[in-house]
């Protein structure tokens, strides 16, 4: 397996249409919920991915949210239960840090999610909201 960073200037037209169709599956039909997955991040973001074999497994992409901020989202684990999931956040907050020099660091996490991340070392920093109809809170790298 390899983790792999890229700002999405660099990415492959291949790896761009992997991305985007793991992304559909899970947070589109999956999840039963229509949104506008392409919302002008991606273009800003840096792509982390887990892949073997050519195939994407894990997912997330990175970008500097403003104030002092990076925020991370679209966290995608292809195979759940696997570890891939906290591999690719741990990644993720390690590129927060070293590619964005940012050390505060958050996402917005669906709520039955909130103990995963929290053995990522996260902490629930807000409020339950709404995002698309699935509750959500934000989370904060500790």
């Amino acid at each position: 397996m390899e983790t792999v960073v890229k700002h999405f200037d660099s990415l492959t037209t291949r790896e761009l249409l992997e991305i985007l169709r793991i992304r559909n599956a899970v947070f589109v039909v999956e999840q039963n919920c229509v949104y506008q997955d392409i919302d002008g991040h991606d273009e800003e973001s840096h792509h982390i991915f887990i892949k073997e074999n050519d195939e994407i497994k894990a997912y997330l992409r990175i970008f500097d949210a403003g104030e002092g901020w990076a925020k991370i989202g679209r966290v995608i684990a292809v195979e759940r239960g696997t570890g891939l999931g906290a591999k690719v956040v741990k990644a993720g907050i390690d590129a927060c840090r070293n590619i964005l020099g940012r050390d505060k660091i958050y996402l917005e996490a669906q709520c039955y999610a909130i103990g995963f991340y929290q053995k990522c070392g996260l902490a629930v920093a807000g409020e339950e909201f709404l995002e698309d109809g699935i509750p959500h809170v934000r989370m904060e790298v500790i």
